[in-house]
């Protein structure tokens, strides 16, 4: 069987094409058989107003293609050049992976992988601005760059 497979934990809710859906009191386990379903779990989701830096600013545009509100051949660009932009950045060889693995889900058309490949990245994004923020709070104000 092939398809995107989904373990839910109690009361996990997911958006599958437009509908929240609740998972009861146990975990559970479906198989998305229909190729093109529109698939997130509100886990995942990242609002609007969190999407501020570039990593999750990616992921919120393979987000808005699992919510059903942009279409692929949209966002499919705009996801590549967000992951070629990343790659200047993130350069040790698990970040690689990662971006690797997100450039082919989307050339494969396998927007939740890329998705889940991408937010992988989210706690490296945040150690690197916690370390410029320290780095540049250590500078003297007429040292930061501008």
């Amino acid at each position: 069987m092939s398809g995107l497979v989904l373990k839910l934990s109690p009361k996990e809710r997911v958006l599958i094409n437009g509908a929240v859906i609740e998972n009861g009191d146990r975990r559970s386990r479906l198989s998305i058989v229909t190729p093109g379903a529109h698939i997130l779990r509100l886990r995942d989701a990242i609002h609007p107003e969190e999407a501020k830096t570039p990593v999750k600013r990616v992921c919120y545009t393979a987000q808005l293609v699992l919510s059903g509100d942009t279409a692929p051949a949209e966002a499919d660009l705009q996801l590549m050049r967000g992951i070629e932009q990343l790659s200047q950045v993130f350069t040790d060889h698990d970040s690689r992976t990662q971006l690797d693995a997100a450039t082919l889900a989307v050339r494969q058309g396998q927007h939740y992988q890329a998705l889940k490949s991408l937010r992988a990245l989210i706690p490296r994004e945040e150690r690197l601005i916690a370390a410029q923020e320290l780095g540049h709070a250590a500078l003297p104000p007429d040292a930061m760059p501008s």
